[in-house]
């Protein structure tokens, strides 16, 4: 599939890998990365995605930091470097380049209008933050970390949001999982799941803590919810 090249806001530009459906169009959902960079698994992911219908994008977010990041985490030495980008990544100049990306699918001949997101860890956490400050469509987050402490935005979201976590997840401790859970209870916009005895990248695409059994429930899910809010 080929890479659409995204004009930043404040200047500059990224690249974006694009995967379309076989129809040649569909709803927009912009898949956002972990920490490893628009690798093999998030292309996958996207792949996977416009193979059921979807017109999917996922966003080079750490061109700022160095373009084209492609790690995986299969080494000490490769989980150094995603950690270190992971550090000094701007979450919310992020945000604004998920914005131009998703103003540039929307535009994009493949997309029918409507676009929501997808993202994974880092880009679960990133995901929430779309849902409350962005005008997308709809989100789903998988994994995400540190939403605890972004739970003060909730009461920005207009559109809806669903959340899968991981009970077992190593990033994401029982008393954080508590505090989600509790702070958007009764918040008819989030639908959140929770998997128990899966860790933390359960979704992962041949990852160290992949539940196969797992990631298909939640894909199942995301893809329900994703065809009924942008249709």
């Amino acid at each position: 599939m080929p890479n659409l090249t995204i004009k930043a806001a404040d200047g500059g530009q990224f690249s974006a890998y694009l995967a379309t459906p076989k129809s040649g169009k569909g709803p927009g959902i912009v898949v956002i990365q972990e920490i490893f960079g628009v690798n093999a698994g998030i292309r996958a992911i996207a792949d996977r995605l416009a193979g059921h219908g979807f017109t999917a994008l996922a966003p080079d977010l750490f061109w700022r930091l160095e373009a084209n990041i492609q790690i995986t985490d299969k080494t000490e030495a490769e989980w150094k470097q995603a950690f270190d980008l992971f550090n000094r990544f701007d979450q919310n100049q992020g945000i604004e380049d998920i914005k131009a990306t998703l103003a540039a699918l929307r535009k994009h001949p493949a997309c029918t209008g409507k676009a929501g997101a997808v993202g994974y860890c880092l880009g679960g956490r990133l995901a929430f933050m779309c849902a409350t400050r962005t005008d997308i469509d709809a989100s789903v987050g998988y994994y995400g970390v540190g939403l605890e402490g972004l739970l003060g935005e909730a009461k920005n979201l207009k559109k809806p949001l669903m959340l899968h976590i991981a009970e077992e997840d190593k990033f994401v401790d029982k008393a954080s999982q508590a505090k989600i859970k509790d702070g958007l209870k009764g918040n008819r916009l989030v639908t959140v799941h929770s998997y128990p005895g899966c860790d933390h990248a359960f979704a992962r695409v041949d990852g160290q803590h992949t539940d196969k059994a797992a990631a298909a429930l939640a894909d199942g899910r995301t893809e329900t919810f994703l065809r009924q809010h942008l249709a």
